[in-house]
């Protein structure tokens, strides 16, 4: 009986729609076209140029909200280029570091 379950519910797994997430150049938008779109698709991957070398292409995946990012990260304001602004705001996500975890009590003692 577990196996039908088990079977049955690859099954429903494989058979729905897949989500995949847009892919868009961040150079070629303005910065409100940016924002809306991220807030529309509630995430999306922008690419753009490396402000430092030019010819290393960039990207990242950048949301709406917080409750977007995955387990274990956390929302973090950043800014990407776009073809009217140098910054314009977005929301990435980035790992959460626990510093409670790396908290060495021995060697910030007064």
């Amino acid at each position: 009986m577990l196996r039908y379950a088990a079977l049955a519910f690859g099954a429903i797994i494989i058979a729905s729609p897949a989500e995949a997430i847009s892919r868009y150049t961040s150079t070629a938008m303005s910065c409100a076209e940016v924002q809306a779109r991220i807030a529309s698709e509630g995430a999306a991957i922008m690419r753009y140029q490396s402000r430092n070398n030019p010819t290393l292409p960039r990207y990242d995946r950048y949301v709406a909200n917080e409750q977007l990012c995955p387990v274990g990260h956390i929302g973090a304001r950043d800014t990407i280029p776009t073809a009217d602004r140098a910054h314009c705001p977005v929301l990435r996500c980035k790992p959460e570091i626990k510093e409670r975890l790396f908290r060495r009590p021995w060697v910030f003692s007064n």
